[in-house]
């Protein structure tokens, strides 16, 4: 580890917590991914309100990834960041490079927000029974953002009943 700002915070929860902001890390950065795949590509009635949504909600997941990657640094531990790193640790399936119809970008979008926001509750969890409360905050903050964001983009879906 290099120099960390949490002398609070015992080794093994700095390392537990690290652990798993690395994969939230690389996960949201997937994510950040398949959300620029999908306004470059989407098409369909609602054309423009989901364009400018999608980089309304990319700005947001920026941030989100930007400070995980931070806590990272706080806690002593490095950002992996990478290529190598996010094909490593990310936890999300490949965005369908032929994704075309706003129907399929809405299920695929949403369904990959929805597991992300499950991989930050089970790191709330474990960072939480670690000891670090504030690495839990963070978490507690980046799933409610991104579950709204989730609920955004789903509530586009051409197919929603009544």
């Amino acid at each position: 580890m290099t120099e960390k700002f949490t002398d609070y915070l015992s080794d093994n929860a700095r390392e537990a917590s690290i652990n798993h902001l690395n994969i939230s890390l690389a996960t949201g950065i997937q994510l950040q991914l398949a959300l620029k795949q999908a306004h470059w590509n989407i098409k369909g009635p609602s054309f423009i309100g989901i364009h400018e949504l999608l980089d309304e909600v990319r700005a947001r997941m920026d941030e989100h990834v930007d400070v995980i990657a931070e806590r990272i640094v706080i806690l002593g531990g490095t950002a992996d960041g990478t290529l190598e790193g996010v094909e490593k640790n990310g936890k999300l399936e490949g965005y369908p490079r032929d994704a075309v119809h706003q129907d399929t970008h809405i299920e695929a979008l949403k369904s990959r927000m929805v597991q992300f926001v499950s991989l930050v509750h089970e790191g709330l969890k474990e960072v939480g029974d670690a000891g670090d409360e504030e690495t839990a905050d963070l978490y507690t903050a980046v799933s409610r953002g991104v579950s709204k964001d989730a609920w955004f983009i789903g509530a586009h879906h051409t197919q929603a009943k009544k």
